[in-house]
């Protein structure tokens, strides 16, 4: 028999051995992990606060965003702080919180792009019918759904990945506990949970991402038949950031996930993690603000209000 070991910690794998890199490293990370935190927040707010923003697109936006901020808030800080502390260890249970709470939100983003693609469907094709269908209650309903899709399939990937035993290492060739990297230290034969891992993460993306081309296929066919240029282009203005998001997500992961799986310390293994674990949720503030401008106005209001709620602020002399 193998001398197994109960393995309690795990060693992610650093940017850098120096520490004036790892310094550089955890500066990179805070200016990333700020702003991503500042525009997701920022969207937030408007959308809560702003009375015109208060529809079924819109909420779903706010969903995403609270997600985008649960996936970066996983993985980043945990980062920043080995880099700071010239540490590497993340406990056992860490790395099973890592992995479930980053695939909950991964997974309940994607299903959420869906849903969105239907209400621009519903909006653009059925207009008549949109306060019907789309109604509050409707819309809380799809939003849980998203959420329980991606706890449960979560919930699969994480169980799946750690009733393994972990014996060859305990060494995680990435800077955060990514599955492919930890079923690579595992004992027995994974080939088979890799393919169920995949086939079952593969089958449902393809099934979210089917209804999402079919819904803006049918989108796109009623928009060129709006007469006039202003219906089209404000039409046009709700979709593109929607498709735009949707080509980060799918392209970012695709990288990550589609490429063959190192045995040894990669560059292109963590410059492929940070291009979906920290680029999406930097970039789709960005994407909805600078193409939307609902958003936009709604921005300037907000950032309008906190400068003249700091400005007026009493200032007491002792």
């Amino acid at each position: 028999m193998s001398n197994w070991t109960t393995v309690t910690e795990f060693l992610l794998l650093g940017f850098s051995d120096t520490q004036q890199l790892q310094i550089l490293h955890f500066v990179i990370f805070l200016v990333v992990y700020l702003a991503a935190l500042v525009g997701n927040l920022l969207v937030i707010t408007a959308v809560t606060t702003d009375h015109h923003l208060h529809s079924p697109m819109y909420y779903f936006l706010e969903n995403f965003s609270i997600l985008d901020l649960g996936s970066i808030s996983v993985i980043v800080p945990k980062s920043m702080a080995n880099s700071l502390l010239n540490n590497r260890i993340i406990s056992y249970a860490g790395c099973v919180s890592q992995v479930f709470f980053f695939f909950l939100f991964c997974t309940a983003g994607f299903a959420l792009l869906t849903i969105m693609a239907y209400d621009r469907y519903v909006a653009i094709c059925k207009p008549l019918h949109y306060g019907i269908i789309m109604n509050r209650r409707a819309c809380i309903q799809m939003a849980a759904c998203a959420w329980t899709a991606g706890a449960i399939n979560s919930a699969l990937l994480t169980g799946n990945t750690f009733r393994l035993p972990f014996c060859h290492s305990n060494i995680i060739n990435q800077f955060f506990c990514e599955i492919p990297q930890l079923l690579k230290l595992s004992c027995s034969d994974t080939n088979h949970r890799e393919l169920a891992a995949i086939v079952f993460s593969v089958c449902s993306g393809l099934g979210c991402l089917v209804f999402i081309v079919v819904s803006y296929v049918q989108v796109f066919t009623a928009v060129w038949r709006i007469p006039s240029e202003q219906g089209r282009q404000k039409a046009f203005s709700t979709c593109i950031p929607h498709l735009i998001v949707v080509s980060l997500f799918l392209s970012t992961t695709g990288i990550a996930y589609l490429k063959p799986v190192s045995d040894s310390p990669s560059p292109l293994d963590l410059l492929a993690a940070v291009l979906y674990c920290v680029v999406p949720p930097l970039m789709n503030p960005v994407i909805y603000s600078m193409r939307n401008k609902e958003i936009q106005a709604a921005l300037k209001q907000l950032l309008h209000r906190l400068i003249l709620c700091k400005t007026n602020l009493p200032i007491f002399v002792s």
